[in-house]
């Protein structure tokens, strides 16, 4: 049972800086409190009313509210007994009753994910932990809708470790808690910037995972406080002193390490303790950059610096954008004095801006990319450290701190939901995400097989939008793999959210597509073959005799009409098999005087006469490039372009099959196919624009493929041109075209 000096203590200790009306309501609360927990203890074995009065202490030493103090107070007595909030309500208010049960909804989510963390050894273990841990911490806070949950469960571990501490308990459940605040809590404290509960959280938790190192950097650190923490002080007072004499206004205080801190910079940079530089540090502050290099001046006379352990990060900032002056001097005693010298706002920038300290501090810290969650926690610690500057409030500031709690329950991380797998695995979506959304993040084939879902164990629609903190079950389709697909309706509005998943859906049925037209392109020539009696034919040779790489290109193209059957049938009697595959989407017909439509080429074959000759397809060779004939097997000389990449690869493996030509007469309006290439930032209006340019020059299209993704349009144009000149004219014209960021021949 808690004494009355200990309840005395707390009654002063939880209303500092309330108002009058606010210390009866926490005195209420505090009475309340001591009736309903009686004898009764927490999961810790401490007595429930002592572990929350650790809990509120906390939250009052960190200037909250009234409310969170309540709650805080209260807490522990709705997790004995959870109906209890609606009696809370009641009697104290919705407000707190919605604390008590945010704190309820987090700890359900620790006990839900406490297995979750990846275990094993090696890189790929050790990545998955950290992603693990790393997504839980976003979870919690994005489930947190009012921040101040977040304070209440820090709190609640602070006062939990302390009381292991405090029993000088060592065992499995100390050491599991300690793992727990060290890899989760402790640097959400970090990223929030309560230093206090932060250096609390890591020294505590380091004592049960590490007691033996503990007990030896604490032992060290002991032996020298008394001598350190007085020279420390002088050294400030002698360094105030002289800025003072020199006309410098500068804020200079202490920075005290911790053990934790100790222990990872000597195991980090295989130091001894007597080699570290900053066990002795302070801080220096002043009003701009000029004073800074001013300020260091001064440390320098009245101390040695050591070169090597000087950095200007304020000339030569760090990456991140971090800025300040480091030095470390030789004292008067011989040792080492660590000194850190910057500005108002580089301190500020460091503490709240992208160099944030956790940035540079925790490992991992480049894998949280999302700059969204990166202002809205940047904006949290500078609430949070606005609060911790306001004084008590007395008559006419309670405005002021209604004003902080409004703005701290309503900083949310509302950009993406956590939801969890039946094994309590946390999957990170979009907000809006639906169960189909959440089954494609969980693999592909799940997804196409999905054919219904829970949430939290109830049946819904697939396209309910799911919540943050729920427990999302899918149920698929029986049978073997690819037996099963998606809905075409799932690409309708209001099913999915993610582009990942419409995507992978899109994909599903173009892959569909895809074998029905191969499948009827088979059909279609195995008919061919039956008719011709040719069943025993080699169809990969027939294939390539009608120039395909694979069976499968040329099912495919008979399938989509775009290669005639008369072309097989011609190929099966032996005669010369034409095989013009379109490769873009026709939108205009070809001249009658194209060299596609069969337009004298004007190309001369070297020493003979009247060889069939044929443009080459992957190079589209035109006037007056430089060009080279290839023998082929059944179609005459195939033309390429001497810089052609494939026929550098046909002439290695080729030599002899290599003839001499070049450009001869051609007829008046013979025009040659070309493919163009065109970058262009995506816009309405773009392919029309573009289109006026081939107009104008007269220069008729017969092809065009275009792709657009994050903004730029990919375009590939089959236009025909009589020479080259003309093309290099289309070409400067179509750069000038508003977006166009490269125009090419292809």
């Amino acid at each position: 049972m808690v004494s009355t000096a200990v309840l005395g203590d707390a009654r002063a200790q939880l209303v500092q800086g309330l108002s009058p009306e606010d210390c009866a309501r926490v005195h209420l609360a505090l009475d309340y409190a001591a009736e309903g927990y009686g004898e009764r203890t927490a999961a810790s074995g401490q007595n429930a009313f002592e572990f929350s009065l650790g809990v509120a202490g906390t939250l009052a030493y960190l200037r909250t509210d009234t409310e969170t103090r309540i709650a805080g107070l209260l807490a522990e007595l709705a997790t004995l007994e959870p109906a209890v909030c609606d009696r809370l309500e009641e009697r104290f208010g919705k407000e707190v009753a919605d604390l008590v049960r945010g704190l309820l909804q987090l700890i359900r989510l620790r006990d839900l994910t406490a297995a979750q963390v990846p275990v094993g050894s090696g890189k790929n273990a050790a990545q998955q932990a950290a992603a693990q841990v790393e997504t839980l911490r976003k979870m919690l806070l994005s489930m947190a809708s009012d921040m101040r949950v977040v304070l209440m469960r820090l709190a609640s571990c602070a006062a939990t470790l302390r009381y292991f501490a405090d029993q000088k308990r060592f065992d499995a459940l100390t050491h599991a808690y300690g793992r727990e605040v060290l890899d989760f809590y402790a640097p959400l404290a970090n990223r929030l910037g309560i230093w206090q509960l932060k250096w609390e959280l890591e020294d505590l938790s380091f004592r049960f995972l590490e007691p033996e190192t503990y007990k030896r950097i604490a032992k060290m650190l002991e032996e020298k406080r008394m001598m350190r923490e007085s020279f420390v002080a002088s050294s400030i007072a002698r360094l105030q002193g002289e800025l003072a004499a020199a006309g410098i206004k500068a804020e200079v205080s202490g920075r005290p390490k911790h053990i934790y801190s100790i222990w990872n910079k000597m195991r980090g940079k295989e130091l001894d303790f007597t080699e570290l530089y900053d066990v002795r540090a302070f801080r220096v502050i002043v009003p701009d950059v000029k004073t800074c290099y001013t300020v260091l001046g001064v440390v320098h006379n009245i101390w040695t610096p050591i070169p090597k352990e000087f950095d200007d990060y304020i000339s030569r900032p760090k990456p991140n954008g971090y800025q300040s002056l480091h030095t470390v001097v030789t004292a008067e005693d011989g040792r080492p004095l660590e000194v850190q010298i910057r500005t108002q706002e580089m301190h500020n920038f460091a503490e709240y801006g992208v160099a944030a300290h956790w940035r540079y501090k925790e490992e991992g810290g480049s894998s949280f990319k999302s700059q969204k969650y990166d202002e809205k926690i940047a904006w949290l610690r500078q609430l949070l450290a606005w609060k911790s500057d306001v004084a008590d409030v007395v008559a006419g500031q309670e405005d002021l701190q209604r004003e902080w709690v409004e703005k701290l329950k309503a900083t949310t991380l509302d950009d993406r939901i956590f939801v969890l797998t039946p094994q309590a695995r946390v999957l990170e979506l979009p907000v809006g995400a639906t169960p189909i959304d959440f089954a494609y993040h969980l693999h592909s084939e799940v997804g196409h097989r999905c054919r219904g879902a829970k949430i939290d164990g109830v049946m819904v629609p697939l396209n309910t939008p799911l919540k943050n903190g729920q427990t999302c079950e899918i149920i698929t389709a029986k049978g073997a793999p690819g037996s099963a697909g998606p809905s075409r309706d799932w690409l309708s509005p209001g099913y999915t959210v993610s582009n990942r998943t419409r995507t992978k859906i899109r994909a599903w049925f173009h892959a569909q597509e895809l074998a029905e037209t191969l499948a009827q392109g088979r059909a279609m020539v195995e008919k061919s073959l039956q008719r011709e009696g040719k069943t025993a034919v080699n169809l990969e040779a027939l294939a390539h005799k009608l120039g395909f790489a694979k069976v499968d290109d040329l099912f495919l193209q008979v399938g989509k009409e775009k290669f005639s059957l008369r072309h097989v049938e011609a190929a099966l009697h032996d005669e010369a098999a034409q095989a013009p595959v379109e490769d873009a989407a026709v939108i205009n017909k070809s001249r009658a005087s194209s060299v596609e439509q069969g337009a004298k080429s004007g190309v001369l074959v070297v020493g003979t006469e009247g060889m069939l000759t044929m443009l080459a397809k992957c190079c589209k060779p035109a006037p007056p490039d430089p060009i080279v004939g290839f023998v082929t097997r059944g179609k005459g000389v195939s033309i390429h372009r001497l810089t052609c990449k494939n026929f550098a690869e046909m002439r290695a493996k080729a030599p002899e099959r290599v003839i001499e030509t070049d450009w001869g007469l051609a007829g008046s309006d013979t025009v040659y196919p070309v493919d163009l290439f065109i970058l262009a930032g995506d816009r309405q209006g773009l392919l029309r624009d573009i289109s006026e340019v081939f107009s104008r020059e007269k220069i008729n299209v017969i092809g065009v493929n275009t792709q657009s993704a994050k903004g730029q349009a990919r375009m590939v144009f089959t236009a025909e041109i009589a020479s080259t000149a003309q093309l290099q004219k289309a070409l400067g014209a179509i750069a000038e075209v508003s977006g166009v960021m490269e125009a090419r021949r292809q």
